[in-house]
Formats: C-alpha cells, structure tokens, sequence
C-alpha cells in the first residue's frame, strides 16, 4: 500500500480537521508516493520509539502526540528533533501524528481507556456540537417533485422519510443553505418553500467519555481495578476520595483532564480517571464534595489508543499491512521512592 493510502484511511478515522485549532496534526515527514507495509504504533515520537521503528523495519511511525508542536524555523540533525526527522527519513519511515483529533473521535482515546477499565460507554463527557442543520420545507407540483428531490440532494440535503404528494422535506447542512436554496430555484423559481434552523444539539462526538462498571465497587477496589489495566509506571495510580466510596458510573479523559472538574461535577458521575491532575484543582474539588478521583500517568492514559489504531488500519487493510503496537514505555519518569520509617520528618 502506499503511505496516502494508510493516511487516507487515518484521515477518516481522525479527521484532521476535529483537531484543536492549536494542535499539530497530519504528516510530519515521508513520502506519500513511498510503499508501505509495516507501521508502528506509539503514544510518543521520541529516540527510542523512532530506534524501535527502525528496528523493526517500519515505513510508518504514527504517534499520538506531536513531534513539532510548537513552530519551528529547522530541524537540523544537531537538535534532539531534528535529529529523529533525518533518522526517519535516512530509513524511509514517515511520521504521522493523530493527536486531538484522536481524543474527540468516534472512537477515540479515551474510548481506548474506558474500554481497558471495563466500563460500558453511554456517551462523551464534553459533547461536541453537531453541525448546525436546517429543515427545508417545499411545495412542487407532483410532477416535478422527482426533479426537485434530485437537485436539493444533488446539492447537499438529504430526504427525511417519506415524501409527500407535492410536498418535500430535506435536511442540510447550514453552510450548504445557500446552495441548496440556489439549485431550488433554478429547478422551481417559485418562492413557496420554509427554511427552519434545527437546534444546536450535542453530537456523539468530544472529549472525555463515560460509562458504567458492571457492578458498583469501592474506591480503593476501583483503584486497583485501573492499575491492573493499565501499563505500569513508576507513579502508578493515586486515588482521592473515601476509600469506601461506591463506583459505578464513571468519567474518564485520556492524558491531562483537570480542565474538566467542573464539567464532571455536573455529569452525575461516581469517579473520574485521568492524568496530570494538580494539587490545588484536586484538593479543591474533593473538598467541594466532587467525584472521587483517580490519576494516572499521562502515557499510560493513552497507550490503549495504540491498540485501537492498529486495529483501524489492520480493518482497512487486513494482511497487506502489518501494524505494530510499540513495546517501549516512553512515560518520562524513571525513579519512584516513598519516605522509610527512618527518613524526613514525621
């Protein structure tokens, strides 16, 4: 397969354009023309993942975070960056990024996290909103009314059940108005039609997920429950909340997600996992009687996403392409230690 075949087939998993306006998304290097058979899944683009591409003979690095985020002037070889570009490309490997367009998909990371837990998905935590629609409403007469339907849906509206004699019903896309209404009228110059904006609701897609355990647990059961299905690292999980507390319906957000405590105070949830929770935030959410949380390692967070990719592109292109998951933990931490019974002060 050729690598524009596999980032097609990305593209319309990850949609580039779901991506947060800030993010850094898509090709990083490679050649679209260039054939692909293998590919590498990972959370990080870093030395030790791009090694292991090469390694295993990869033509395709896909990491879920960025390598170049923030703009850059060059990538010469003598920058730590730099130098991972021009390894890829002395190897022919590509490397491409799906980074919050992963997080807001369907399915997406923390689709990947809830499902490692155990827990049953009902819907996302911060829905994003459907795309603003409109119902066009249009009387015909019976014998034009085929030619009419065909030219609305020709210009973008779809049908809504069944038509009626001489009268039309579509829906369409708000930014398609002006050329639905513009290919009505040149079919039916009569202006005996209505236009009704349909409400802004939330759509099945965004950040955050939530779902429900099979069975309600205790905090500190729940805890474990995560650690076990989770890669270990040296932070491990922490927990905050009574211990005892009930466990059933829970929030969950695939690496950092403190900005998100106020939305979980409202979504009528048990606990909530995520990474890179801070002091103050916690401390202050706990306090104001909020879920239970529990914090994990930001890769650990999204490492089953590599899983849920790979299975993307082994659907797409079954034996053609074999897909990967890195084996390298790239979480940065590498030492933990707690106070001994001799140590620091009491």
């Amino acid at each position: 397969m050729k690598l524009a075949d596999v980032i097609a087939a990305l593209e319309s998993a990850y949609p580039p354009k779901t991506a947060e306006k800030w993010d850094a998304v898509g090709l990083v290097c490679g050649d679209p023309a260039e054939e692909v058979t293998r590919v590498l899944v990972c959370v990080d683009p870093t030395s030790s993942t791009v090694d292991e591409a090469v390694e295993r003979g990869a033509q395709l690095l896909l990491a879920h975070h960025p390598l170049l985020l923030r703009g850059v002037n060059g990538v010469p070889a003598d920058d730590p960056k730099g130098a991972l570009v021009h390894k890829l490309i002395r190897n022919r490997a590509a490397l491409y990024c799906a980074h919050t367009n992963a997080d807001s998909a369907l399915p997406g990371v923390s689709d990947a996290l809830a499902r490692a837990i155990g827990l049953t998905i009902t819907g996302p935590l911060d829905a994003a909103s459907r795309a603003p629609m409109d119902v066009l409403t249009v009387f015909v007469p019976v014998t034009n009314a085929e030619q009419v339907l065909k030219a609305l849906t020709d210009a973008g509206a779809a049908a809504i059940g069944e038509q009626e004699d001489s009268r039309l019903e579509v829906v369409l896309p708000r930014a398609r108005r002006s050329a639905v209404l513009a290919a009505l009228r040149a079919v039916h110059p009569h202006e005996d039609f209505t236009v009704q904006e349909l409400a802004d609701l939330p759509g099945d897609t965004g950040l955050g997920r939530i779902g429900e355990l099979p069975e309600a647990e205790p905090l500190r059961v729940f805890a474990q429950r995560v650690a076990d299905a989770l890669p270990a690292t040296v932070q491990g999980v922490r927990a905050a909340g009574d211990p005892e507390r009930l466990i059933k319906r829970v929030a969950v957000c695939g690496g950092a997600g403190d900005s998100f405590l106020s939305t979980v105070q409202r979504a009528g949830v048990d606990a909530y996992v995520t990474a890179d929770l801070r002091h103050h935030p916690a401390s202050e959410h706990i306090e104001s009687g909020g879920p239970a949380l529990v914090d994990v390692a930001h890769w650990a967070s999204e490492w089953p996403w590599c899983e849920q990719a790979a299975e993307i592109l082994r659907e797409a292109f079954g034996g053609r392409v074999q897909v990967l998951v890195s084996t390298r933990r790239t979480d940065p931490w590498t030492v933990g230690a707690t106070r001994t019974a001799a140590g620091g002060h009491a």
